[in-house]
């Protein structure tokens, strides 16, 4: 054949070998195009009939395409049909129940004592009276639904007949109110602040229940005015928690989205940010924009000269002062491998081999946990341990980027780890600082939780107040502080109280006096 291909002309064979080499480019580029579309319809399928259709193979998705009313259990049973012969192979262990967990000791009790009837308290052999020789005793959890009630309060009002002139006196108020003048009590303001913020209550579905439980007709224009004044108290407290945290050498950064009603998007919401700035285990700030750009965190953090820990978002760098140390997170990095092995089956257990890499980094950090060491150990553990680590999985990324497709699932990933690979290994050089930014990322969930309830912002003045709040709310929640406990104490004394002194009232202030 090849003897005969060269008795061709030179000028058609020419022509031949420019067409095979056209064409295997474009095969090369189709095989290419239809790689990267299976990943992203499995992406898509996945997201679609969720976690459990993981297990499931691209053939295996595509019947279910084909069923419109397929519901979450008949994935779940497909999925489980995937693992029959493993299941065959692991027996199932045969759990002891556990028995019923025992009821709070710190619930107050409430004794109701059975008595027998008459005819149980005599014997039936003798006739004489029986004596109680103990009680057979259970416990049940009951609850007495909110109470609402009107308090009059009468001040003493007191004057001298015979001296006019001296004018009247009048008992002073029990407590500073929140909003002055409301009919409404500080409890009755906090536990709105708290049935939306922490519980996640609209303030129409508030009305609502209020009108039902107890017949009361308040606006919902009544109970956002409340929310807002409190929201205007704590803004000043935040003002002194942000001090705080900016005098410290470590901050973790994230942000989130949250519709505004505003008049820069006529008819629909204005897509605004909270970002959050936190430490593990310390402050927690939100900091309301209406957009995700640079000029945000660059504002808020001036000239801070710690540690930034971040993804890898653009807007998160040149900002701050030019001793600040940017490091990275790992759980994003982790988490664009594991999509990998979602979408990408013949790249799995290359994918699993860089997750499994990045586990054992964790498990330096559940040593240092479990064996309660401060920074400077943990940071020798890392140095002993993580180091060499990280070392390994570099290499291992790095060979794995040459084979994978650019703009494949795999490839994007280590993409993604690579260029934030100087940031990545910050956290081994610093004991303080956390392997990821799960912290932050904690602290945002429950107020995306919120937002799926409540929907919007009203405005752009209301954001910083609604920001505030927040901020206060997952503060108490990260120093394990009864938000409702510190509301009731600080929000009145707000409006009195000296500003110079205004640090005194923040959480963790709060929690240190109290506890003192």
């Amino acid at each position: 054949m090849t003897d005969l291909f060269q008795q061709v002309p030179p000028e058609l064979r020419s022509a031949f070998e420019q067409a095979w080499q056209r064409l295997t480019k474009e095969k090369q580029r189709v095989e290419t195009e239809n790689k990267l579309l299976k990943e992203e319809l499995r992406r898509m399928r996945i997201e679609k009939y969720g976690p459990k259709s993981e297990k499931l193979s691209d053939g295996q998705l595509s019947l279910l395409e084909g069923e419109p009313s397929v519901v979450s259990e008949e994935v779940e049973s497909e999925a489980q049909c995937t693992e029959t012969e493993k299941q065959e192979v692991e027996k199932k262990r045969e759990r002891r129940h556990p028995g019923r967990a025992e009821l709070p000791a710190h619930l107050p009790r409430r004794e109701n004592v059975i008595v027998c009837t008459p005819e149980q308290c005599r014997c039936t052999q003798c006739g004489q009276q029986k004596e109680v020789i103990g009680y057979d005793q259970s416990e049940v959890l009951d609850v007495e639904p909110a109470k609402y009630f009107v308090v009059v309060t009468k001040r003493e009002k007191r004057a001298c007949k015979r001296c006019e002139e001296a004018g009247v006196s009048t008992a002073a108020l029990p407590e500073p109110r929140i909003v002055e003048k409301s009919k409404a009590s500080n409890r009755v303001i906090v536990d709105v602040i708290i049935s939306k913020y922490c519980n996640h209550v609209p303030l129409y579905r508030q009305c609502a229940i209020l009108e039902r439980e107890a017949g009361l007709e308040l606006s919902r224009m009544t109970l956002c005015g409340w929310v807002m004044q409190g929201g205007t108290w704590l803004e000043a407290i935040c003002r002194a928690m942000k001090a705080e945290l900016l005098r410290g050498s470590y901050i973790q950064v994230d942000e989130t989205t949250v519709g505004v009603h505003s008049e820069r998007s006529r008819g629909k919401n204005h897509t605004a940010y909270l970002w959050e700035y936190s430490r593990p285990k310390g402050v927690v700030l939100f900091d309301f924009r209406m957009g995700r750009g640079r000029e945000g965190p660059r504002k808020f953090l001036g000239e801070y000269q710690g540690i930034l820990q971040s993804d890898g978002y653009a807007a998160y760098d040149k900002i701050g002062g030019p001793g600040l140390v940017h490091a990275g997170c790992m759980a994003h990095a982790r988490r664009g491998f594991v999509d990998a092995m979602k979408v990408a089956s013949e790249e799995n257990e290359a994918a699993k081999e860089i997750v499994d890499t990045i586990g054992t980094l964790y498990g330096v950090e559940k040593k240092a946990r479990e064996e309660g060491l401060g920074y400077e150990e943990r940071k020798q553990l890392r140095q002993t341990h993580s180091v060499a680590v990280l070392q390994e999985l570099q290499k291992k990324i790095l060979q794995l980027r040459q084979e994978a497709l650019p703009q494949s699932a795999m490839g994007k990933a280590c993409d993604y780890a690579l260029n934030q690979w100087s940031r990545l290994q910050v956290y081994a050089s610093y004991g303080e600082v956390e392997i990821d930014n799960n912290w932050c990322e904690n602290a945002i969930r429950p107020l995306a939780l919120g937002r799926k309830n409540w929907l919007h912002i009203g405005s752009e003045e209301a954001g910083p107040r609604v920001a505030a709040i927040a901020s206060i709310v997952e503060t108490c929640r990260r120093l394990n502080i009864n938000v409702r406990d510190y509301l009731l104490d600080v929000l009145p004394k707000v409006p009195t109280w000296p500003a110079q002194r205004v640090a005194e009232l923040t959480p963790a202030a709060w929690a240190a006096t109290a506890n003192a």
